[in-house]
């Protein structure tokens, strides 16, 4: 539990988590709601697996929970929510056995079969049970539900009822932002027949508020009066988006800018139903390389198993903590920024005074419990590293790592040994093909020369300060600009647009290496195209 003096400090801090947390807290003026605890809900659509979009709702949320606790004793609770009773709209094409489940289009998902081969019920078990070992792989407290669940179990009857007694009030909401087609058809009640299981997207003929049933015409015909209630209906969307806000009592979803309509109209549909919507925050999408948004279908973008192959969860955090309302490009070149300020940050959070503590990304990540960083070289550098000594395990690239921190191992730093990993996987993958070195201009090549020389002859330590003053000395003997000396460095020696801060580079590579990196470049014949910027 924090102090009173950290409690006071965290309601003016800036983070965006103390903003969102305080709108929550501004709901019950610090007394707790009827229900006993605040709730903070994420939504998930099983018709397909948890994706990075999925992580990033949770993380953030959590951050905001937590940022909640910070400021209130009031007890908390985080609902992952699976919306299991949508209707299979297509067969996806991503998994096995695909037309083994062509059958159950149109039917909840929590009733199409499994073609997984697993011995979970339906798909959407399936889907479920995934996104509840993909949650806890990452250790997020969390309740999960189930629309299904839910419905089945009468745990939305009472709200179902109310939405009966507002039917007009929500269809006066709802048919206003249709299409003239839609609007024919459209109803907030979608029966799930009883002669074929499917959900069904009908006009409804009678809805009978004291009755709690509802009657609409069967694709053959026959008319049908079926309850509201146990499950023989789920709402449309955005009504049942509202419908559960409502019954719920949910106090915080955000959602992405895609839904801001959607927020609207079910913030009103919710009011109608007699409850209070909860507060939200809208985030932006992510975009890929080209600033083009990001979709599952065509596959741009970078996955989450993507993003863990070559950086760690936390830098992942961080990354989504950065701007939630500023749009991002998810490409693997922003890994190795991230991983470097995630632990820049950690760094910085162990040496800060508690206000700006507070306000450190790392605090809503970890919590109070900050972690030590045990990345003694930067990510970056491990990658100029693997660059230019061509290392193909992580055998190699401890040996440089040891040089500049004698202490280092992979036991007392594991972070370091993850990193380790991730570098050497993301070079082969990634940088080698960018690679590009050029031949050096004549004045390129006199003071390359006169660097390998003064390299050569140093005696005492390989000091990373005192290594950079000498190769910033070399600079200004040659060039006008200290610039285009240490373009020459980067893309004459490492093959890229962009390179470390060189002296360190020199102290951890090794003096007698870095001579022979330029007697390499010196001799060699072939000029290759201009080296691709390396991010």
């Amino acid at each position: 539990m924090p102090s009173t003096r950290l409690r006071t400090l965290a309601m003016t801090a800036k983070a965006w988590p103390f903003e969102e947390a305080r709108k929550v807290l501004a709901r019950y003026q610090g007394q707790p709601p009827s229900k006993g605890y605040v709730l903070f809900q994420t939504g998930y659509g099983p018709s397909g697996l948890p994706h990075i979009g999925t992580f990033a709702e949770v993380a953030r949320t959590t951050m905001v929970r937590r940022a909640f606790e910070w400021l209130s004793d009031i007890p908390t609770r985080l609902l992952c929510f699976s919306d299991d009773m949508d209707g299979l709209r297509k067969v996806p094409d991503n998994i096995p056995n695909p037309q083994a489940i062509a059958p159950d289009l149109g039917k909840p998902l929590s009733k199409v079969r499994n073609p997984f081969g697993t011995t979970h019920a339906s798909f959407a078990h399936h889907n479920n049970a995934r996104l509840c070992a993909f949650l806890d792989r990452f250790g997020f407290a969390y309740r999960f539900a189930s629309a299904s669940a839910y419905y089945h179990s009468g745990r939305f009857d009472a709200m179902l009822i109310r939405a009966c007694e507002q039917y007009d009030k929500i269809m006066a909401i709802m048919l206003p932002t249709l299409r003239e087609e839609r609007r024919a058809t459209y109803a907030p009640f979608l029966p799930i027949s009883p002669k074929s299981g499917k959900v069904l997207q009908v006009p409804l003929q009678e809805v009978n508020p004291r009755k709690g049933t509802l009657v609409y015409q069967e694709p053959d015909g026959e008319r049908i009066e079926i309850p509201v209630t146990g499950g023989h209906v789920k709402m449309q969307w955005k009504a049942d988006w509202a419908m559960r806000w409502a019954a719920l009592g949910v106090d915080y979803e955000m959602s992405g800018k895609d839904l801001i309509a959607s927020v609207k109209d079910s913030a009103k549909i919710c009011r109608t139903l007699g409850a209070r919507p909860p507060a939200s925050l809208t985030y932006e999408l992510f975009n890929d390389e080209h600033g083009r948004k990001i979709s599952k279908s065509k596959g741009n973008g970078l996955s989450l198993e993507e993003w863990l192959a070559y950086g760690s969860s936390e830098s992942l955090c961080y990354f989504l903590y950065q701007k939630p309302k500023t749009a991002k490009r998810l490409h693997f070149d922003v890994i190795p920024k991230a991983m470097d300020d995630y632990h820049q940050q950690l760094r910085a959070c162990k040496q800060q005074d508690e206000p700006a503590r507070l306000n450190n990304p790392v605090f809503h990540i970890h919590g109070a419990q900050i972690p030590q960083s045990g990345m003694v070289v930067s990510f970056s550098m491990l990658l100029n590293l693997v660059s230019a000594a061509g290392v193909e395990d992580k055998a190699q690239l401890w040996a440089f790592i040891r040089r500049y921190a004698p202490a280092a191992t992979p036991k007392n730093l594991p972070d370091m040994e993850a990193a380790v990993g991730f570098a050497i996987r993301y070079f082969h993958d990634h940088l080698r093909p960018q690679k590009r070195y050029r031949l050096p201009t004549e004045a390129e090549r006199t003071a390359l020369v006169d660097l390998r020389n003064q390299l050569q002859a140093w005696e005492g330590a390989a000091d990373a300060e005192a290594l950079q003053s000498l190769v910033f000395r070399v600079g200004c003997a040659h060039f006008a600009a200290q610039g285009a000396w240490f373009n020459a460095l980067y893309e004459v020696l490492l093959g890229v647009a962009q390179g470390p801060r060189f002296g360190r580079f020199i102290a951890i590579y090794g003096i007698e290496a870095t001579v022979a990196l330029i007697d390499g470049a010196l001799t060699r014949k072939q000029p290759t195209p201009t080296p691709q910027k390396i991010q």
